[in-house]
């Protein structure tokens, strides 16, 4: 794990790369989540690519002071992103993003349509706003991160529960006890307003817009057991994209898959990110 400081806040980063890489790709990982997840696809991709993840800013070992920070709306998130390839030198790269880490990536790839290739998209999609819906999601994420005391750390089923959650098969205790302790450690700030601002009507209403300016290269991986974001919401968001009408197979839709196709299906996604590389 390497450190660096993106925007006056610590981010902590991952790189793997082969000698000549064929390409970069940029993970971004979803909400209470951190790049632990994205491990054994970059284990499966870095021979050919380069590969990096990251933790956003309050999450994963992205934490600590986190200097005058007031803003952690998706755009402020896609300009650390774009600040952080800055700072690896990097010039242009493929982004892919899990959950609200796909709606990150959207908004880099608007930011920077001449570094971005393309976005793959993770369990991702949305740009439909059901307010009764949205306001029970906003309220049980608030209600969750009011009530984190140390002491679930050691919880002994605990573990295993959140393995278990929003995935199809469980994931092993390894992947459970990851999951508690990323929701125990976000900082309480950037976990709250993440949530609430990208989650307003006026937000969930701009992504489509997002997409449909994009000029490059968009792919869904998308699975079919993901009750989180369901696989007919990223076809809605794809469907906004220049290229839809006559290129439908950008939404790939995984069998036997929740809502962490990285971890569930790691050979099924390394498999069809390569392929949204070839085209």
């Amino acid at each position: 794990m390497l450190m660096t400081t993106v925007m006056g806040s610590p981010c902590a980063y991952d790189l793997k790369a082969p000698e000549t890489p064929v390409d970069t790709l940029v993970f971004v990982h979803g909400w209470m989540l951190s790049q632990e997840y994205w491990g054994p696809l970059m284990d499966a991709l870095c021979d050919r690519y380069r590969c990096v993840s990251y933790d956003l800013t309050g999450f994963g070992q992205s934490r600590g002071p986190l200097g005058s920070r007031q803003d952690y709306s998706l755009q402020a998130y896609a300009k650390d992103l774009l600040h952080l390839l800055d700072h690896l030198g990097i010039e242009s790269a493929w982004l892919v993003g899990h959950s609200l880490g796909g709606s990150i990536a959207l908004w880099a790839a608007d930011y920077a349509p001449d570094r971005i290739k393309g976005v793959i998209a993770l369990n991702a999609g949305g740009g439909i706003y059901i307010q009764k819906a949205f306001e029970q999601f906003r309220s049980a994420g608030e209600k969750m991160l009011k009530f984190r005391p140390s002491w679930l750390r050691y919880a002994p089923l605990l573990g295993r529960l959140m393995g278990r959650m929003a995935v199809h098969q469980p994931m092993g205790p390894i992947w459970g006890r990851q999951r508690l302790a990323d929701f125990l450690d976000a900082d309480g700030a950037a976990a709250r307003e993440s949530l609430l601002s990208s989650t307003t009507e006026s937000e969930v209403h701009q992504l489509p817009q997002v997409v449909a300016r994009m000029q490059q290269p968009l792919h869904f991986i998308t699975g079919e057991y993901d009750r989180i974001m369901e696989p007919c919401y990223a076809r809605h968001l794809a469907s906004f994209h220049p290229d839809f009408p006559s290129n439908e197979a950008m939404v790939t839709e995984l069998p036997r898959c929740g809502h962490m196709a990285m971890v569930e299906q790691t050979a099924l996604v390394a498999e069809q990110i390569q392929l949204c590389l070839m085209i």
